[in-house]
């Protein structure tokens, strides 16, 4: 695995790729925070488009991805992860939503689970995933991250600037 920190609006970003694809991007704090294991070889190759696609997207200027993912994870977690993609710009939906979307209507709670452990958040946009009451719940970035993407791409993010907690 080859890795790279890319810099961003809501602090740097760990890139984690290998010949299959990109495979993580890791936020700098909140619960999917984490070093790379010593086994990573970081680089600065290799990263090009993503990085271009990610300042993008933090631009304003790009709303969808075309860099090659290769997310791992169980049947059920691919097809969330899928569903989390056809989720529109600045849309949000529900647990529920993605559970219906993929056929599994009693799986809200399993729903959540697999979009917390989504390896490529932004790209994969788990961010837009909210509380059937349209609140803002548990995110690996951080709440205050969440909101900072949704702002951002509602084209309010330069109302408030992103600060690590």
């Amino acid at each position: 695995m080859i890795t790279t920190e890319h810099a961003s609006p809501i602090g740097a970003l760990t890139l984690a790729a290998d010949e299959t694809g990109l495979r993580h991007i890791v936020f700098p704090s909140g619960s999917s925070a984490f070093q790379a294991p010593p086994d990573w070889q970081e680089t600065t190759h290799g990263f090009d488009q993503v990085r271009r696609e990610l300042d993008e997207y933090f631009a304003g200027t790009r709303q969808h991805f075309t860099v090659k993912l290769a997310p791992q994870g169980t049947p059920f977690q691919l097809s969330v992860w899928q569903a989390l993609q056809q989720i529109n710009y600045a849309d949000t939906c529900s647990y529920g939503d993605i559970a219906q979307r993929i056929g599994k209507p009693k799986a809200s709670r399993a729903v959540g689970a697999a979009n917390g452990a989504n390896p490529l958040p932004i790209i994969v946009p788990c961010h837009r995933v909210i509380g059937s009451g349209g609140k803002l719940t548990g995110f690996g970035g951080g709440l205050p991250t969440k909101a900072w993407l949704l702002s951002h791409e509602r084209g309010e993010g330069q109302l408030f600037a992103f600060t690590n907690p």
